[in-house]
């Protein structure tokens, strides 16, 4: 970080982009890497928690590469937390101060630390299936904050104004909505199905068959808002970005779900369901990229976060170079 005059270390808009971009990455990469905790059966490998073992904080020998599996999963979510710790702290040393970012920043860390504390809790409830939805739906409200501050980040502090009229705005909501009830459904079926983290561990007891056709139900009606979309964004000129989120929204619901329909065909292989849960966060990430494609930010005047900045003695002064 550079050092303002006052002596204080400061973060440019640069490093903010790295940090936001890093935050977006990791979250994505956490849930990665508990699916493959879960489909290496070592969702147990640490048996309790906040420690691995009874004595250990850390694996053992003797728990062998199912506890070597899980203990890097929290490894991994500690590194999740210190990036998104680090991004907070930028976003307060932030010149020009950004005050826009401090509530998504303080989020993102907030949801990290509680994403921790249920992970916990479901190795304690012994992969409780209804336990382990909520471990990954929350990592995709995690996503989605951290997907929002990285676009804030990128664009400046600004203004929102809608790019879209407001039925199709309205209509990206929905299928916003549509996108989280189907990961909502998917964490069902995986609830009911096999994979479940540890031989032991218990399922929903609900009907596998019935959970999957309900699932595909779900991903049909998102695959037909999103093309209804996109038709009615290129018959009415929307902007160029706005058509092309939805193209790419649709282009990887598509694909997610030919993996989908390959792996219940195949009796769910580990590779697939491996693709599978990317391609959940894939989709997801499009889901955000095209409802925030509906709007666009730009300066409001001499007073907004883009044209003037906070100096170290708390007085706002006009940003250099900047046009009222």
């Amino acid at each position: 970080m550079p050092v303002s005059p006052s002596g204080r270390l400061t973060a440019g808009p640069a490093l903010l982009r790295r940090l936001a971009l890093a935050s977006l990455v990791a979250n994505v990469a956490i849930v990665l890497t508990g699916g493959g905790v879960r489909l290496t059966g070592s969702g147990l490998g640490c048996p309790t928690w906040p420690r691995c073992t009874d004595d250990s904080y850390v694996t053992t020998p003797e728990m062998g590469v199912l506890g070597i599996i899980e203990f890097g999963n929290r490894v991994l979510g500690i590194l999740v937390g210190m990036i998104a710790l680090a991004t907070l702290l930028a976003v307060l040393r932030s010149r020009p101060r950004r005050l826009d970012l401090r509530g998504p920043a303080l989020g993102v860390l907030g949801l990290v630390i509680l994403q921790g504390l249920i992970g916990g809790v479901s190795v304690r409830v012994q992969l409780n299936p209804w336990v382990v939805a909520l471990h990954f739906m929350l990592s995709m409200v995690t996503i989605a904050v951290a997907y929002g501050l990285w676009r804030r980040v990128r664009v400046g502090g600004r203004t929102n104004r809608d790019v879209v009229a407001r039925p199709l705005r309205q209509l990206a909501f929905v299928i916003t909505a549509v996108s989280f009830k189907v990961l909502v459904l998917g964490t069902v079926v995986t609830g009911s199905g096999p994979h479940a983290g540890d031989p032991d561990a218990g399922r929903t007891g609900l009907d596998p068959q019935a959970m999957s056709q309900l699932h595909a139900d779900s991903v049909a009606l998102l695959i037909g808002l999103s093309v209804a979309w996109w038709f009615a964004l290129r018959a009415v000129g929307a902007p160029r970005p706005a058509v092309r989120a939805a193209a790419v929204l649709v282009v990887v619901e598509l694909t997610q779900g030919v993996i989908g329909v390959v792996q219940y065909l195949t009796d769910l292989p580990v590779a697939l369901v491996s693709a599978h849960m990317l391609g959940a966060c894939l989709v997801w990430l499009a889901t955000l990229g095209a409802l925030w494609s509906t709007r666009t930010r730009e300066p409001t005047g001499p007073r907004s976060a883009a044209t003037r900045v906070v100096s170290d003695d708390g007085n706002e002064r006009p940003l250099v170079g900047a046009q009222p």
